[in-house]
């Protein structure tokens, strides 16, 4: 199969979407060819393709817009907006977490917001703590709303076009310093369950479970581990919510030590519940408590110094690996 990037990877994933339906739309700050096709051109040549009516540049106005995709989505169509950096979902969070994610509820089935809200975020490129924050666990907490974080091209496409399929509205994280990453491309028309996790690799002596881009740094990291006798299981989850608890109790069970890995702050953030469903339901299968790493708790440093200190390190996630695995049963 041939190579393309995560970037690539979601370009064609919404081609493919608008080419088959046409109650996709796509709505954003320059997200027409005119304005360059987004700001890392993830939407370049949809407009040309498809249209000012189905592509449309929006104002600097993220309440504005996602408030009419909103409405649009409980018409029938299928908006997919993109929301320039996640931190920028502060602005418009009134239509997402009191519109979007409660209007199935609040009408007792009866109306559905098939919404994609696009965005996003990591530190790693001088950007500051406006622009790099991984903010999943706010959205995660918020019932109605599904979070799910790509770390492959593949996964990338499947992901976005189940979250385009998909009748409640979801949130598709890109991680902004990883887009240019290749990878395998996916078939036409793949398709990623939500809430269903890819182990990487299996293993027994310890689970290693994460998303985004540091999950694929620990992969890449865990054959040396393999080398000095310890046998990693690792685990991409892809999907923050809904998330694959029956494969990661499994994978626990199996290896009786567990690590969860996210790039965003540890305090608060997704590993902790996903560490507390793993005591409450492997407890007696654990050999030692389960450990989370997570970037500090701290807006994340403009200096380059400051901002790699700040992250999750692979080194961290092995040496835990490394304490874990003498830990005897």
């Amino acid at each position: 199969m041939s190579k393309v990037s995560i970037l690539q990877a979601i370009n064609q994933a919404l081609h493919d979407a608008m080419e088959e339906d046409e109650a996709v739309l796509v709505l954003g700050e320059d997200v027409a060819d005119r304005e360059g096709g987004g700001v890392v051109g993830i939407t370049k040549g949809l407009s040309t393709k498809y249209g000012d009516e189905r592509v449309r540049s929006t104002p600097i106005s993220e309440t504005g817009f996602m408030g009419a995709a909103v409405g649009a989505a409980m018409m029938g169509f299928k908006p997919v907006v993109e929301i320039m950096l996640m931190n920028f979902m502060t602005v418009c969070s009134d239509m997402v977490v009191n519109h979007a994610a409660k209007l199935r509820f609040m009408s007792g089935g009866q109306t559905t917001v098939p919404l994609t809200i696009r965005t996003m975020t990591g530190a790693g490129m001088g950007t500051g703590g406006q622009h790099s924050d991984f903010l999943e666990a706010w959205f995660a907490h918020t019932a109605g709303l599904k979070v799910v974080i790509p770390s492959t091209p593949e996964d990338a496409y499947g992901l976005m076009r189940s979250c385009i399929d998909d009748p409640d509205p979801c949130i598709f994280v890109e991680t902004m310093p990883y887009l240019w990453t290749q990878g395998e491309a996916a078939e036409r028309g793949h398709r990623v369950l939500i809430g269903k996790a890819r182990t990487i690799s299996e293993g027994t002596d310890v689970s290693i479970i994460g998303y985004g881009r540091v999950i694929q740094q620990v992969a890449a990291e865990a054959a040396k581990l393999a080398e000095e006798g310890i046998s990693a299981e690792v685990i991409d989850l892809r999907s923050v919510s809904p998330w694959d608890v029956e494969t990661v109790i499994a994978s626990v069970q199996k290896t009786g030590a567990a690590i969860v890995v996210h790039e965003a702050v540890k305090k608060f953030g997704a590993g902790a519940e996903i560490a507390s469903t793993i005591h409450e339901r492997a407890h007696a299968h654990l050999r030692a408590p389960v450990r989370r790493i997570g970037a500090k708790y701290a807006p994340v440093p403009f200096s380059n110094v400051l901002e790699t200190a700040s992250l999750p390190s692979v080194a961290d996630v092995m040496a835990a690996a490394r304490e874990l695995a003498k830990v005897s049963a």
